[in-house]
């Protein structure tokens, strides 16, 4: 009988908690919702408003929300620290290195953002979008033999890209590979006829 009445009361109040749960999302979903609605009319901090009562610091969703409408409220600092409080909860998160980069690259912290672009290609070697701005990053330094790196991984992965093979192209002609160039510039004017760099690369590789 005592074991019953155990069980009970393990029963009530184990569907408390699944309520209390149950509520506490609903009220949750409502703030994102308002905060959503907000968002849309340009009020980032009424926006940001509605989410703090429920901030945790061990919530990656309220922290890479927060951090998102910092960013459009051009608070890029705090924005920053939300963002990579998100990306120190889910270590494996892409999502949240992309996001965080944007707030970096507004600081100019340039060291940062390749960190978060060699963090990415860590779990997704084959990422599009962190192989060719990482590449970008080399190639302004003028570090051409790192940008072919990245470039040559977005051409592997996508032979028909327009823009991986303009950029491999600049990046082997500055190394003075002339006829691997020439055959990026050649695939790059196939996707863009007539375009003025690849053609300007394509003639540069034909001296």
């Amino acid at each position: 009988m005592k074991f019953l009445t155990l069980l009970t009361v393990f029963a009530i109040l184990s569907l408390s908690v699944f309520e209390l749960s149950a509520q506490s999302n609903l009220a949750l979903q409502k703030a994102f919702q308002n905060s959503y609605n907000e968002e849309s009319k340009k009020n980032y901090n009424k926006a940001i408003d509605h989410i703090i009562p429920f901030y945790e610091k061990g919530s990656y969703e309220t922290n890479l929300r927060i951090g998102w409408l910092y960013y459009l409220a051009k608070n890029y600092s705090a924005s920053q620290n939300y963002y990579t409080r998100a990306v120190n909860l889910r270590s494996n998160s892409i999502e949240a290195k992309f996001a965080l980069i944007k707030p970096l690259s507004f600081l100019g912290h340039w060291d940062k953002v390749m960190d978060q672009y060699n963090a990415i290609l860590k779990i997704d070697p084959q990422n599009k979008q962190a192989n060719y701005w990482a590449g970008v990053m080399m190639y302004n330094e003028k570090q051409y033999a790192e940008s072919v790196k990245y470039f040559a991984k977005v051409v592997s992965a996508y032979p028909f890209d327009y823009d991986g093979n303009h950029m491999l192209g600049w990046s082997l002609l500055f190394l003075g590979r002339k006829a691997e160039a020439k055959a990026c510039f050649e695939r790059a004017l196939l996707i863009k006829p007539g375009d003025f760099s690849s053609n300007d690369g394509f003639n540069k590789a034909l001296k």
